[in-house]
Parts: C-alpha cells; sequence; structure tokens
C-alpha cells in the first residue's frame, strides 16, 4: 500500500489520488487543502492551478509552482485546525539545500458551483530551530 503524502495512515489510492485525477471532487475545504499538498508532493500543477479561485489565480505562475514543488522534499502535512472555509496547516520540508523548513498557513477556500477552491492565505512565519529535526522524524 503506497502512504498518501496528506495522511500516512490512509493509502494514496483511497485519499488523494481519486481527487487529484479528477475521478472525485474534493468535498470540504480541509479536503482540498489535503489534496493540494499532495500535489506539491507529485508536481500536479494543473490540478493547484485549477484548484485555485479564479480571482487570485493570475498570482500564481504555473512555472513556479512546479518550480517550488519540485526543489522541495516534502515531509508531512499537519492540520492546526479547520473551519468551513478556512484551514490552518503546517506543512514541513526541506529546501532544495536540505535545510528543514515549515510553511505556516491559515488558508481561505470558498465554495462554487459544486467545487472547492482555494482563495488565498495568512502565512506565518516560524523560526526554524533543533526541535524539527525531531518533529520530521
Amino acid at each position: 500500500m503506497k502512504q498518501c503524502y496528506c495522511d500516512k495512515t490512509v493509502s494514496f489510492e483511497n485519499c488523494c489520488q481519486p481527487i487529484l485525477e479528477g475521478k472525485l471532487k474534493a468535498t470540504t475545504a480541509k479536503q482540498l487543502m489535503r489534496s493540494r499538498y499532495t500535489a506539491y508532493c507529485v508536481q500536479a500543477v494543473d490540478y493547484l492551478v485549477a484548484t485555485t479561485h479564479f480571482s487570485t489565480r493570475k498570482l500564481y505562475l504555473k512555472s513556479d509552482l512546479l518550480s517550488w514543488s519540485q526543489n522541495n522534499t516534502w515531509v508531512k502535512l499537519e492540520i492546526i485546525s479547520a473551519t468551513e472555509f478556512e484551514v490552518e496547516f503546517k506543512a514541513f520540508y526541506l529546501n532544495e539545500k536540505l535545510k528543514a523548513q515549515i510553511h505556516h498557513e491559515k488558508s481561505t477556500f470558498v465554495f462554487e458551483n459544486g467545487s472547492w477552491f482555494y482563495v488565498d492565505g495568512i502565512f506565518f512565519c516560524l523560526k526554524i530551530s533543533a526541535k524539527i529535526k525531531t518533529i520530521l522524524k
């Protein structure tokens, strides 16, 4: 069983794979956020563009999304909190210099025409410490 990138307790084929392939739609903002994290892990850039709301899509270049997804090693996703339209999370990764990093964001989503879309987020700055090495294991 190949583990899903967003949740190591679930198989990829029973979690994000059908969503990324367009066989299923995300049914909540949290599920969309998890699938978008997984899209970064597998460089599914078309999915990232398609699930970004049209009002903010112009802010995200496909080439930048691809570069960021390829140049980092995605390690772990941690959901901090989730409401109907917001998800706060931490994405743990190693940058291209293999330095441990955390992307901490509170994302906003909207449900339109039967689909969820990422709108934007508030990004939190974190001081990287030795404690991250323990979390990444």
